[in-house]
């Protein structure tokens, strides 16, 4: 079954494509409509004063993806991501499938180098020659998508379990802060200045036992 882009991805490509419901020129004078869909694309044909609806563009970009998604799937021979492959779908559709292709990129991910692909999305940045803002911003919106998830496997990271900290859970919480916390109330229920003065010693003493509490909570996630 063709793999195909998710929400995450198709968002990217919204923000950085743009959307005109009404047929114009771009900057080299192809018709164009929709989120960047021009004829060569496929259909529908763009023709002067042509109109569509929202849901009409979503449609044909959609369609218009399909040769990239495939373009992607079956160059890439590691296991990605449903965010990676949405990542490298939109630098694709960005710079066309044979600039992939014939990528570092391509050649270093098929190697097994996840970690490598950020930097090498960092690349693809210039235009005529120059360094464009614009392309510098979605390589940087891609290699976030890319890095985004719940862990990355590569060759040199390998994927494993979130980390639970000993010493931050019920048990812990339930044996520093109920005896505080009583403690505190017993001293406040007689008012009084020695009482008051009880109260606060308690209350500080809570105050560095939470900064020693703290300090082993980040030993435990270093």
């Amino acid at each position: 079954m063709p793999r195909h882009i998710n929400e995450e991805g198709l968002n990217l490509i919204r923000q950085w494509e743009g959307l005109r419901l009404t047929a114009y020129k771009d900057a080299v004078g192809v018709l164009t409509i929709g989120h960047g869909h021009t004829s060569r694309a496929g259909p529908p044909t763009v023709k002067p004063g042509m109109k569509i609806t929202q849901a009409e563009a979503d449609r044909i970009l959609r369609a218009d993806l399909a040769v990239f998604e495939a373009a992607v799937e079956n160059a890439v021979k590691v296991d990605l991501t449903d965010n990676q492959f949405a990542a490298l779908v939109s630098f694709t559709f960005n710079v066309g499938i044979g600039n992939l292709q014939k990528s570092t990129l391509l050649r270093k991910l098929n190697k097994g180098d996840y970690d490598g692909v950020p930097m090498e999305l960092g690349k693809w940045v210039n235009a005529g020659g120059r360094r464009l803002p614009g392309l510098a911003n979605r390589r940087a919106a891609e290699a976030g998508l890319w890095a985004r998830g719940a862990f990355v496997s590569s060759n040199t990271v390998k994927p494993t379990a979130k980390k639970t900290n000993p010493y931050l859970n019920t048990e812990t919480a339930t044996m520093i802060g109920v005896p505080v916390a009583t403690s505190a109330l017993a001293a406040a229920a007689n008012p009084g200045p020695l009482q008051w003065a009880v109260a606060a010693v308690i209350v500080i003493a809570a105050v560095v036992g939470a900064v020693f509490l703290i300090k082993r909570i980040r030993e435990g996630n270093a």
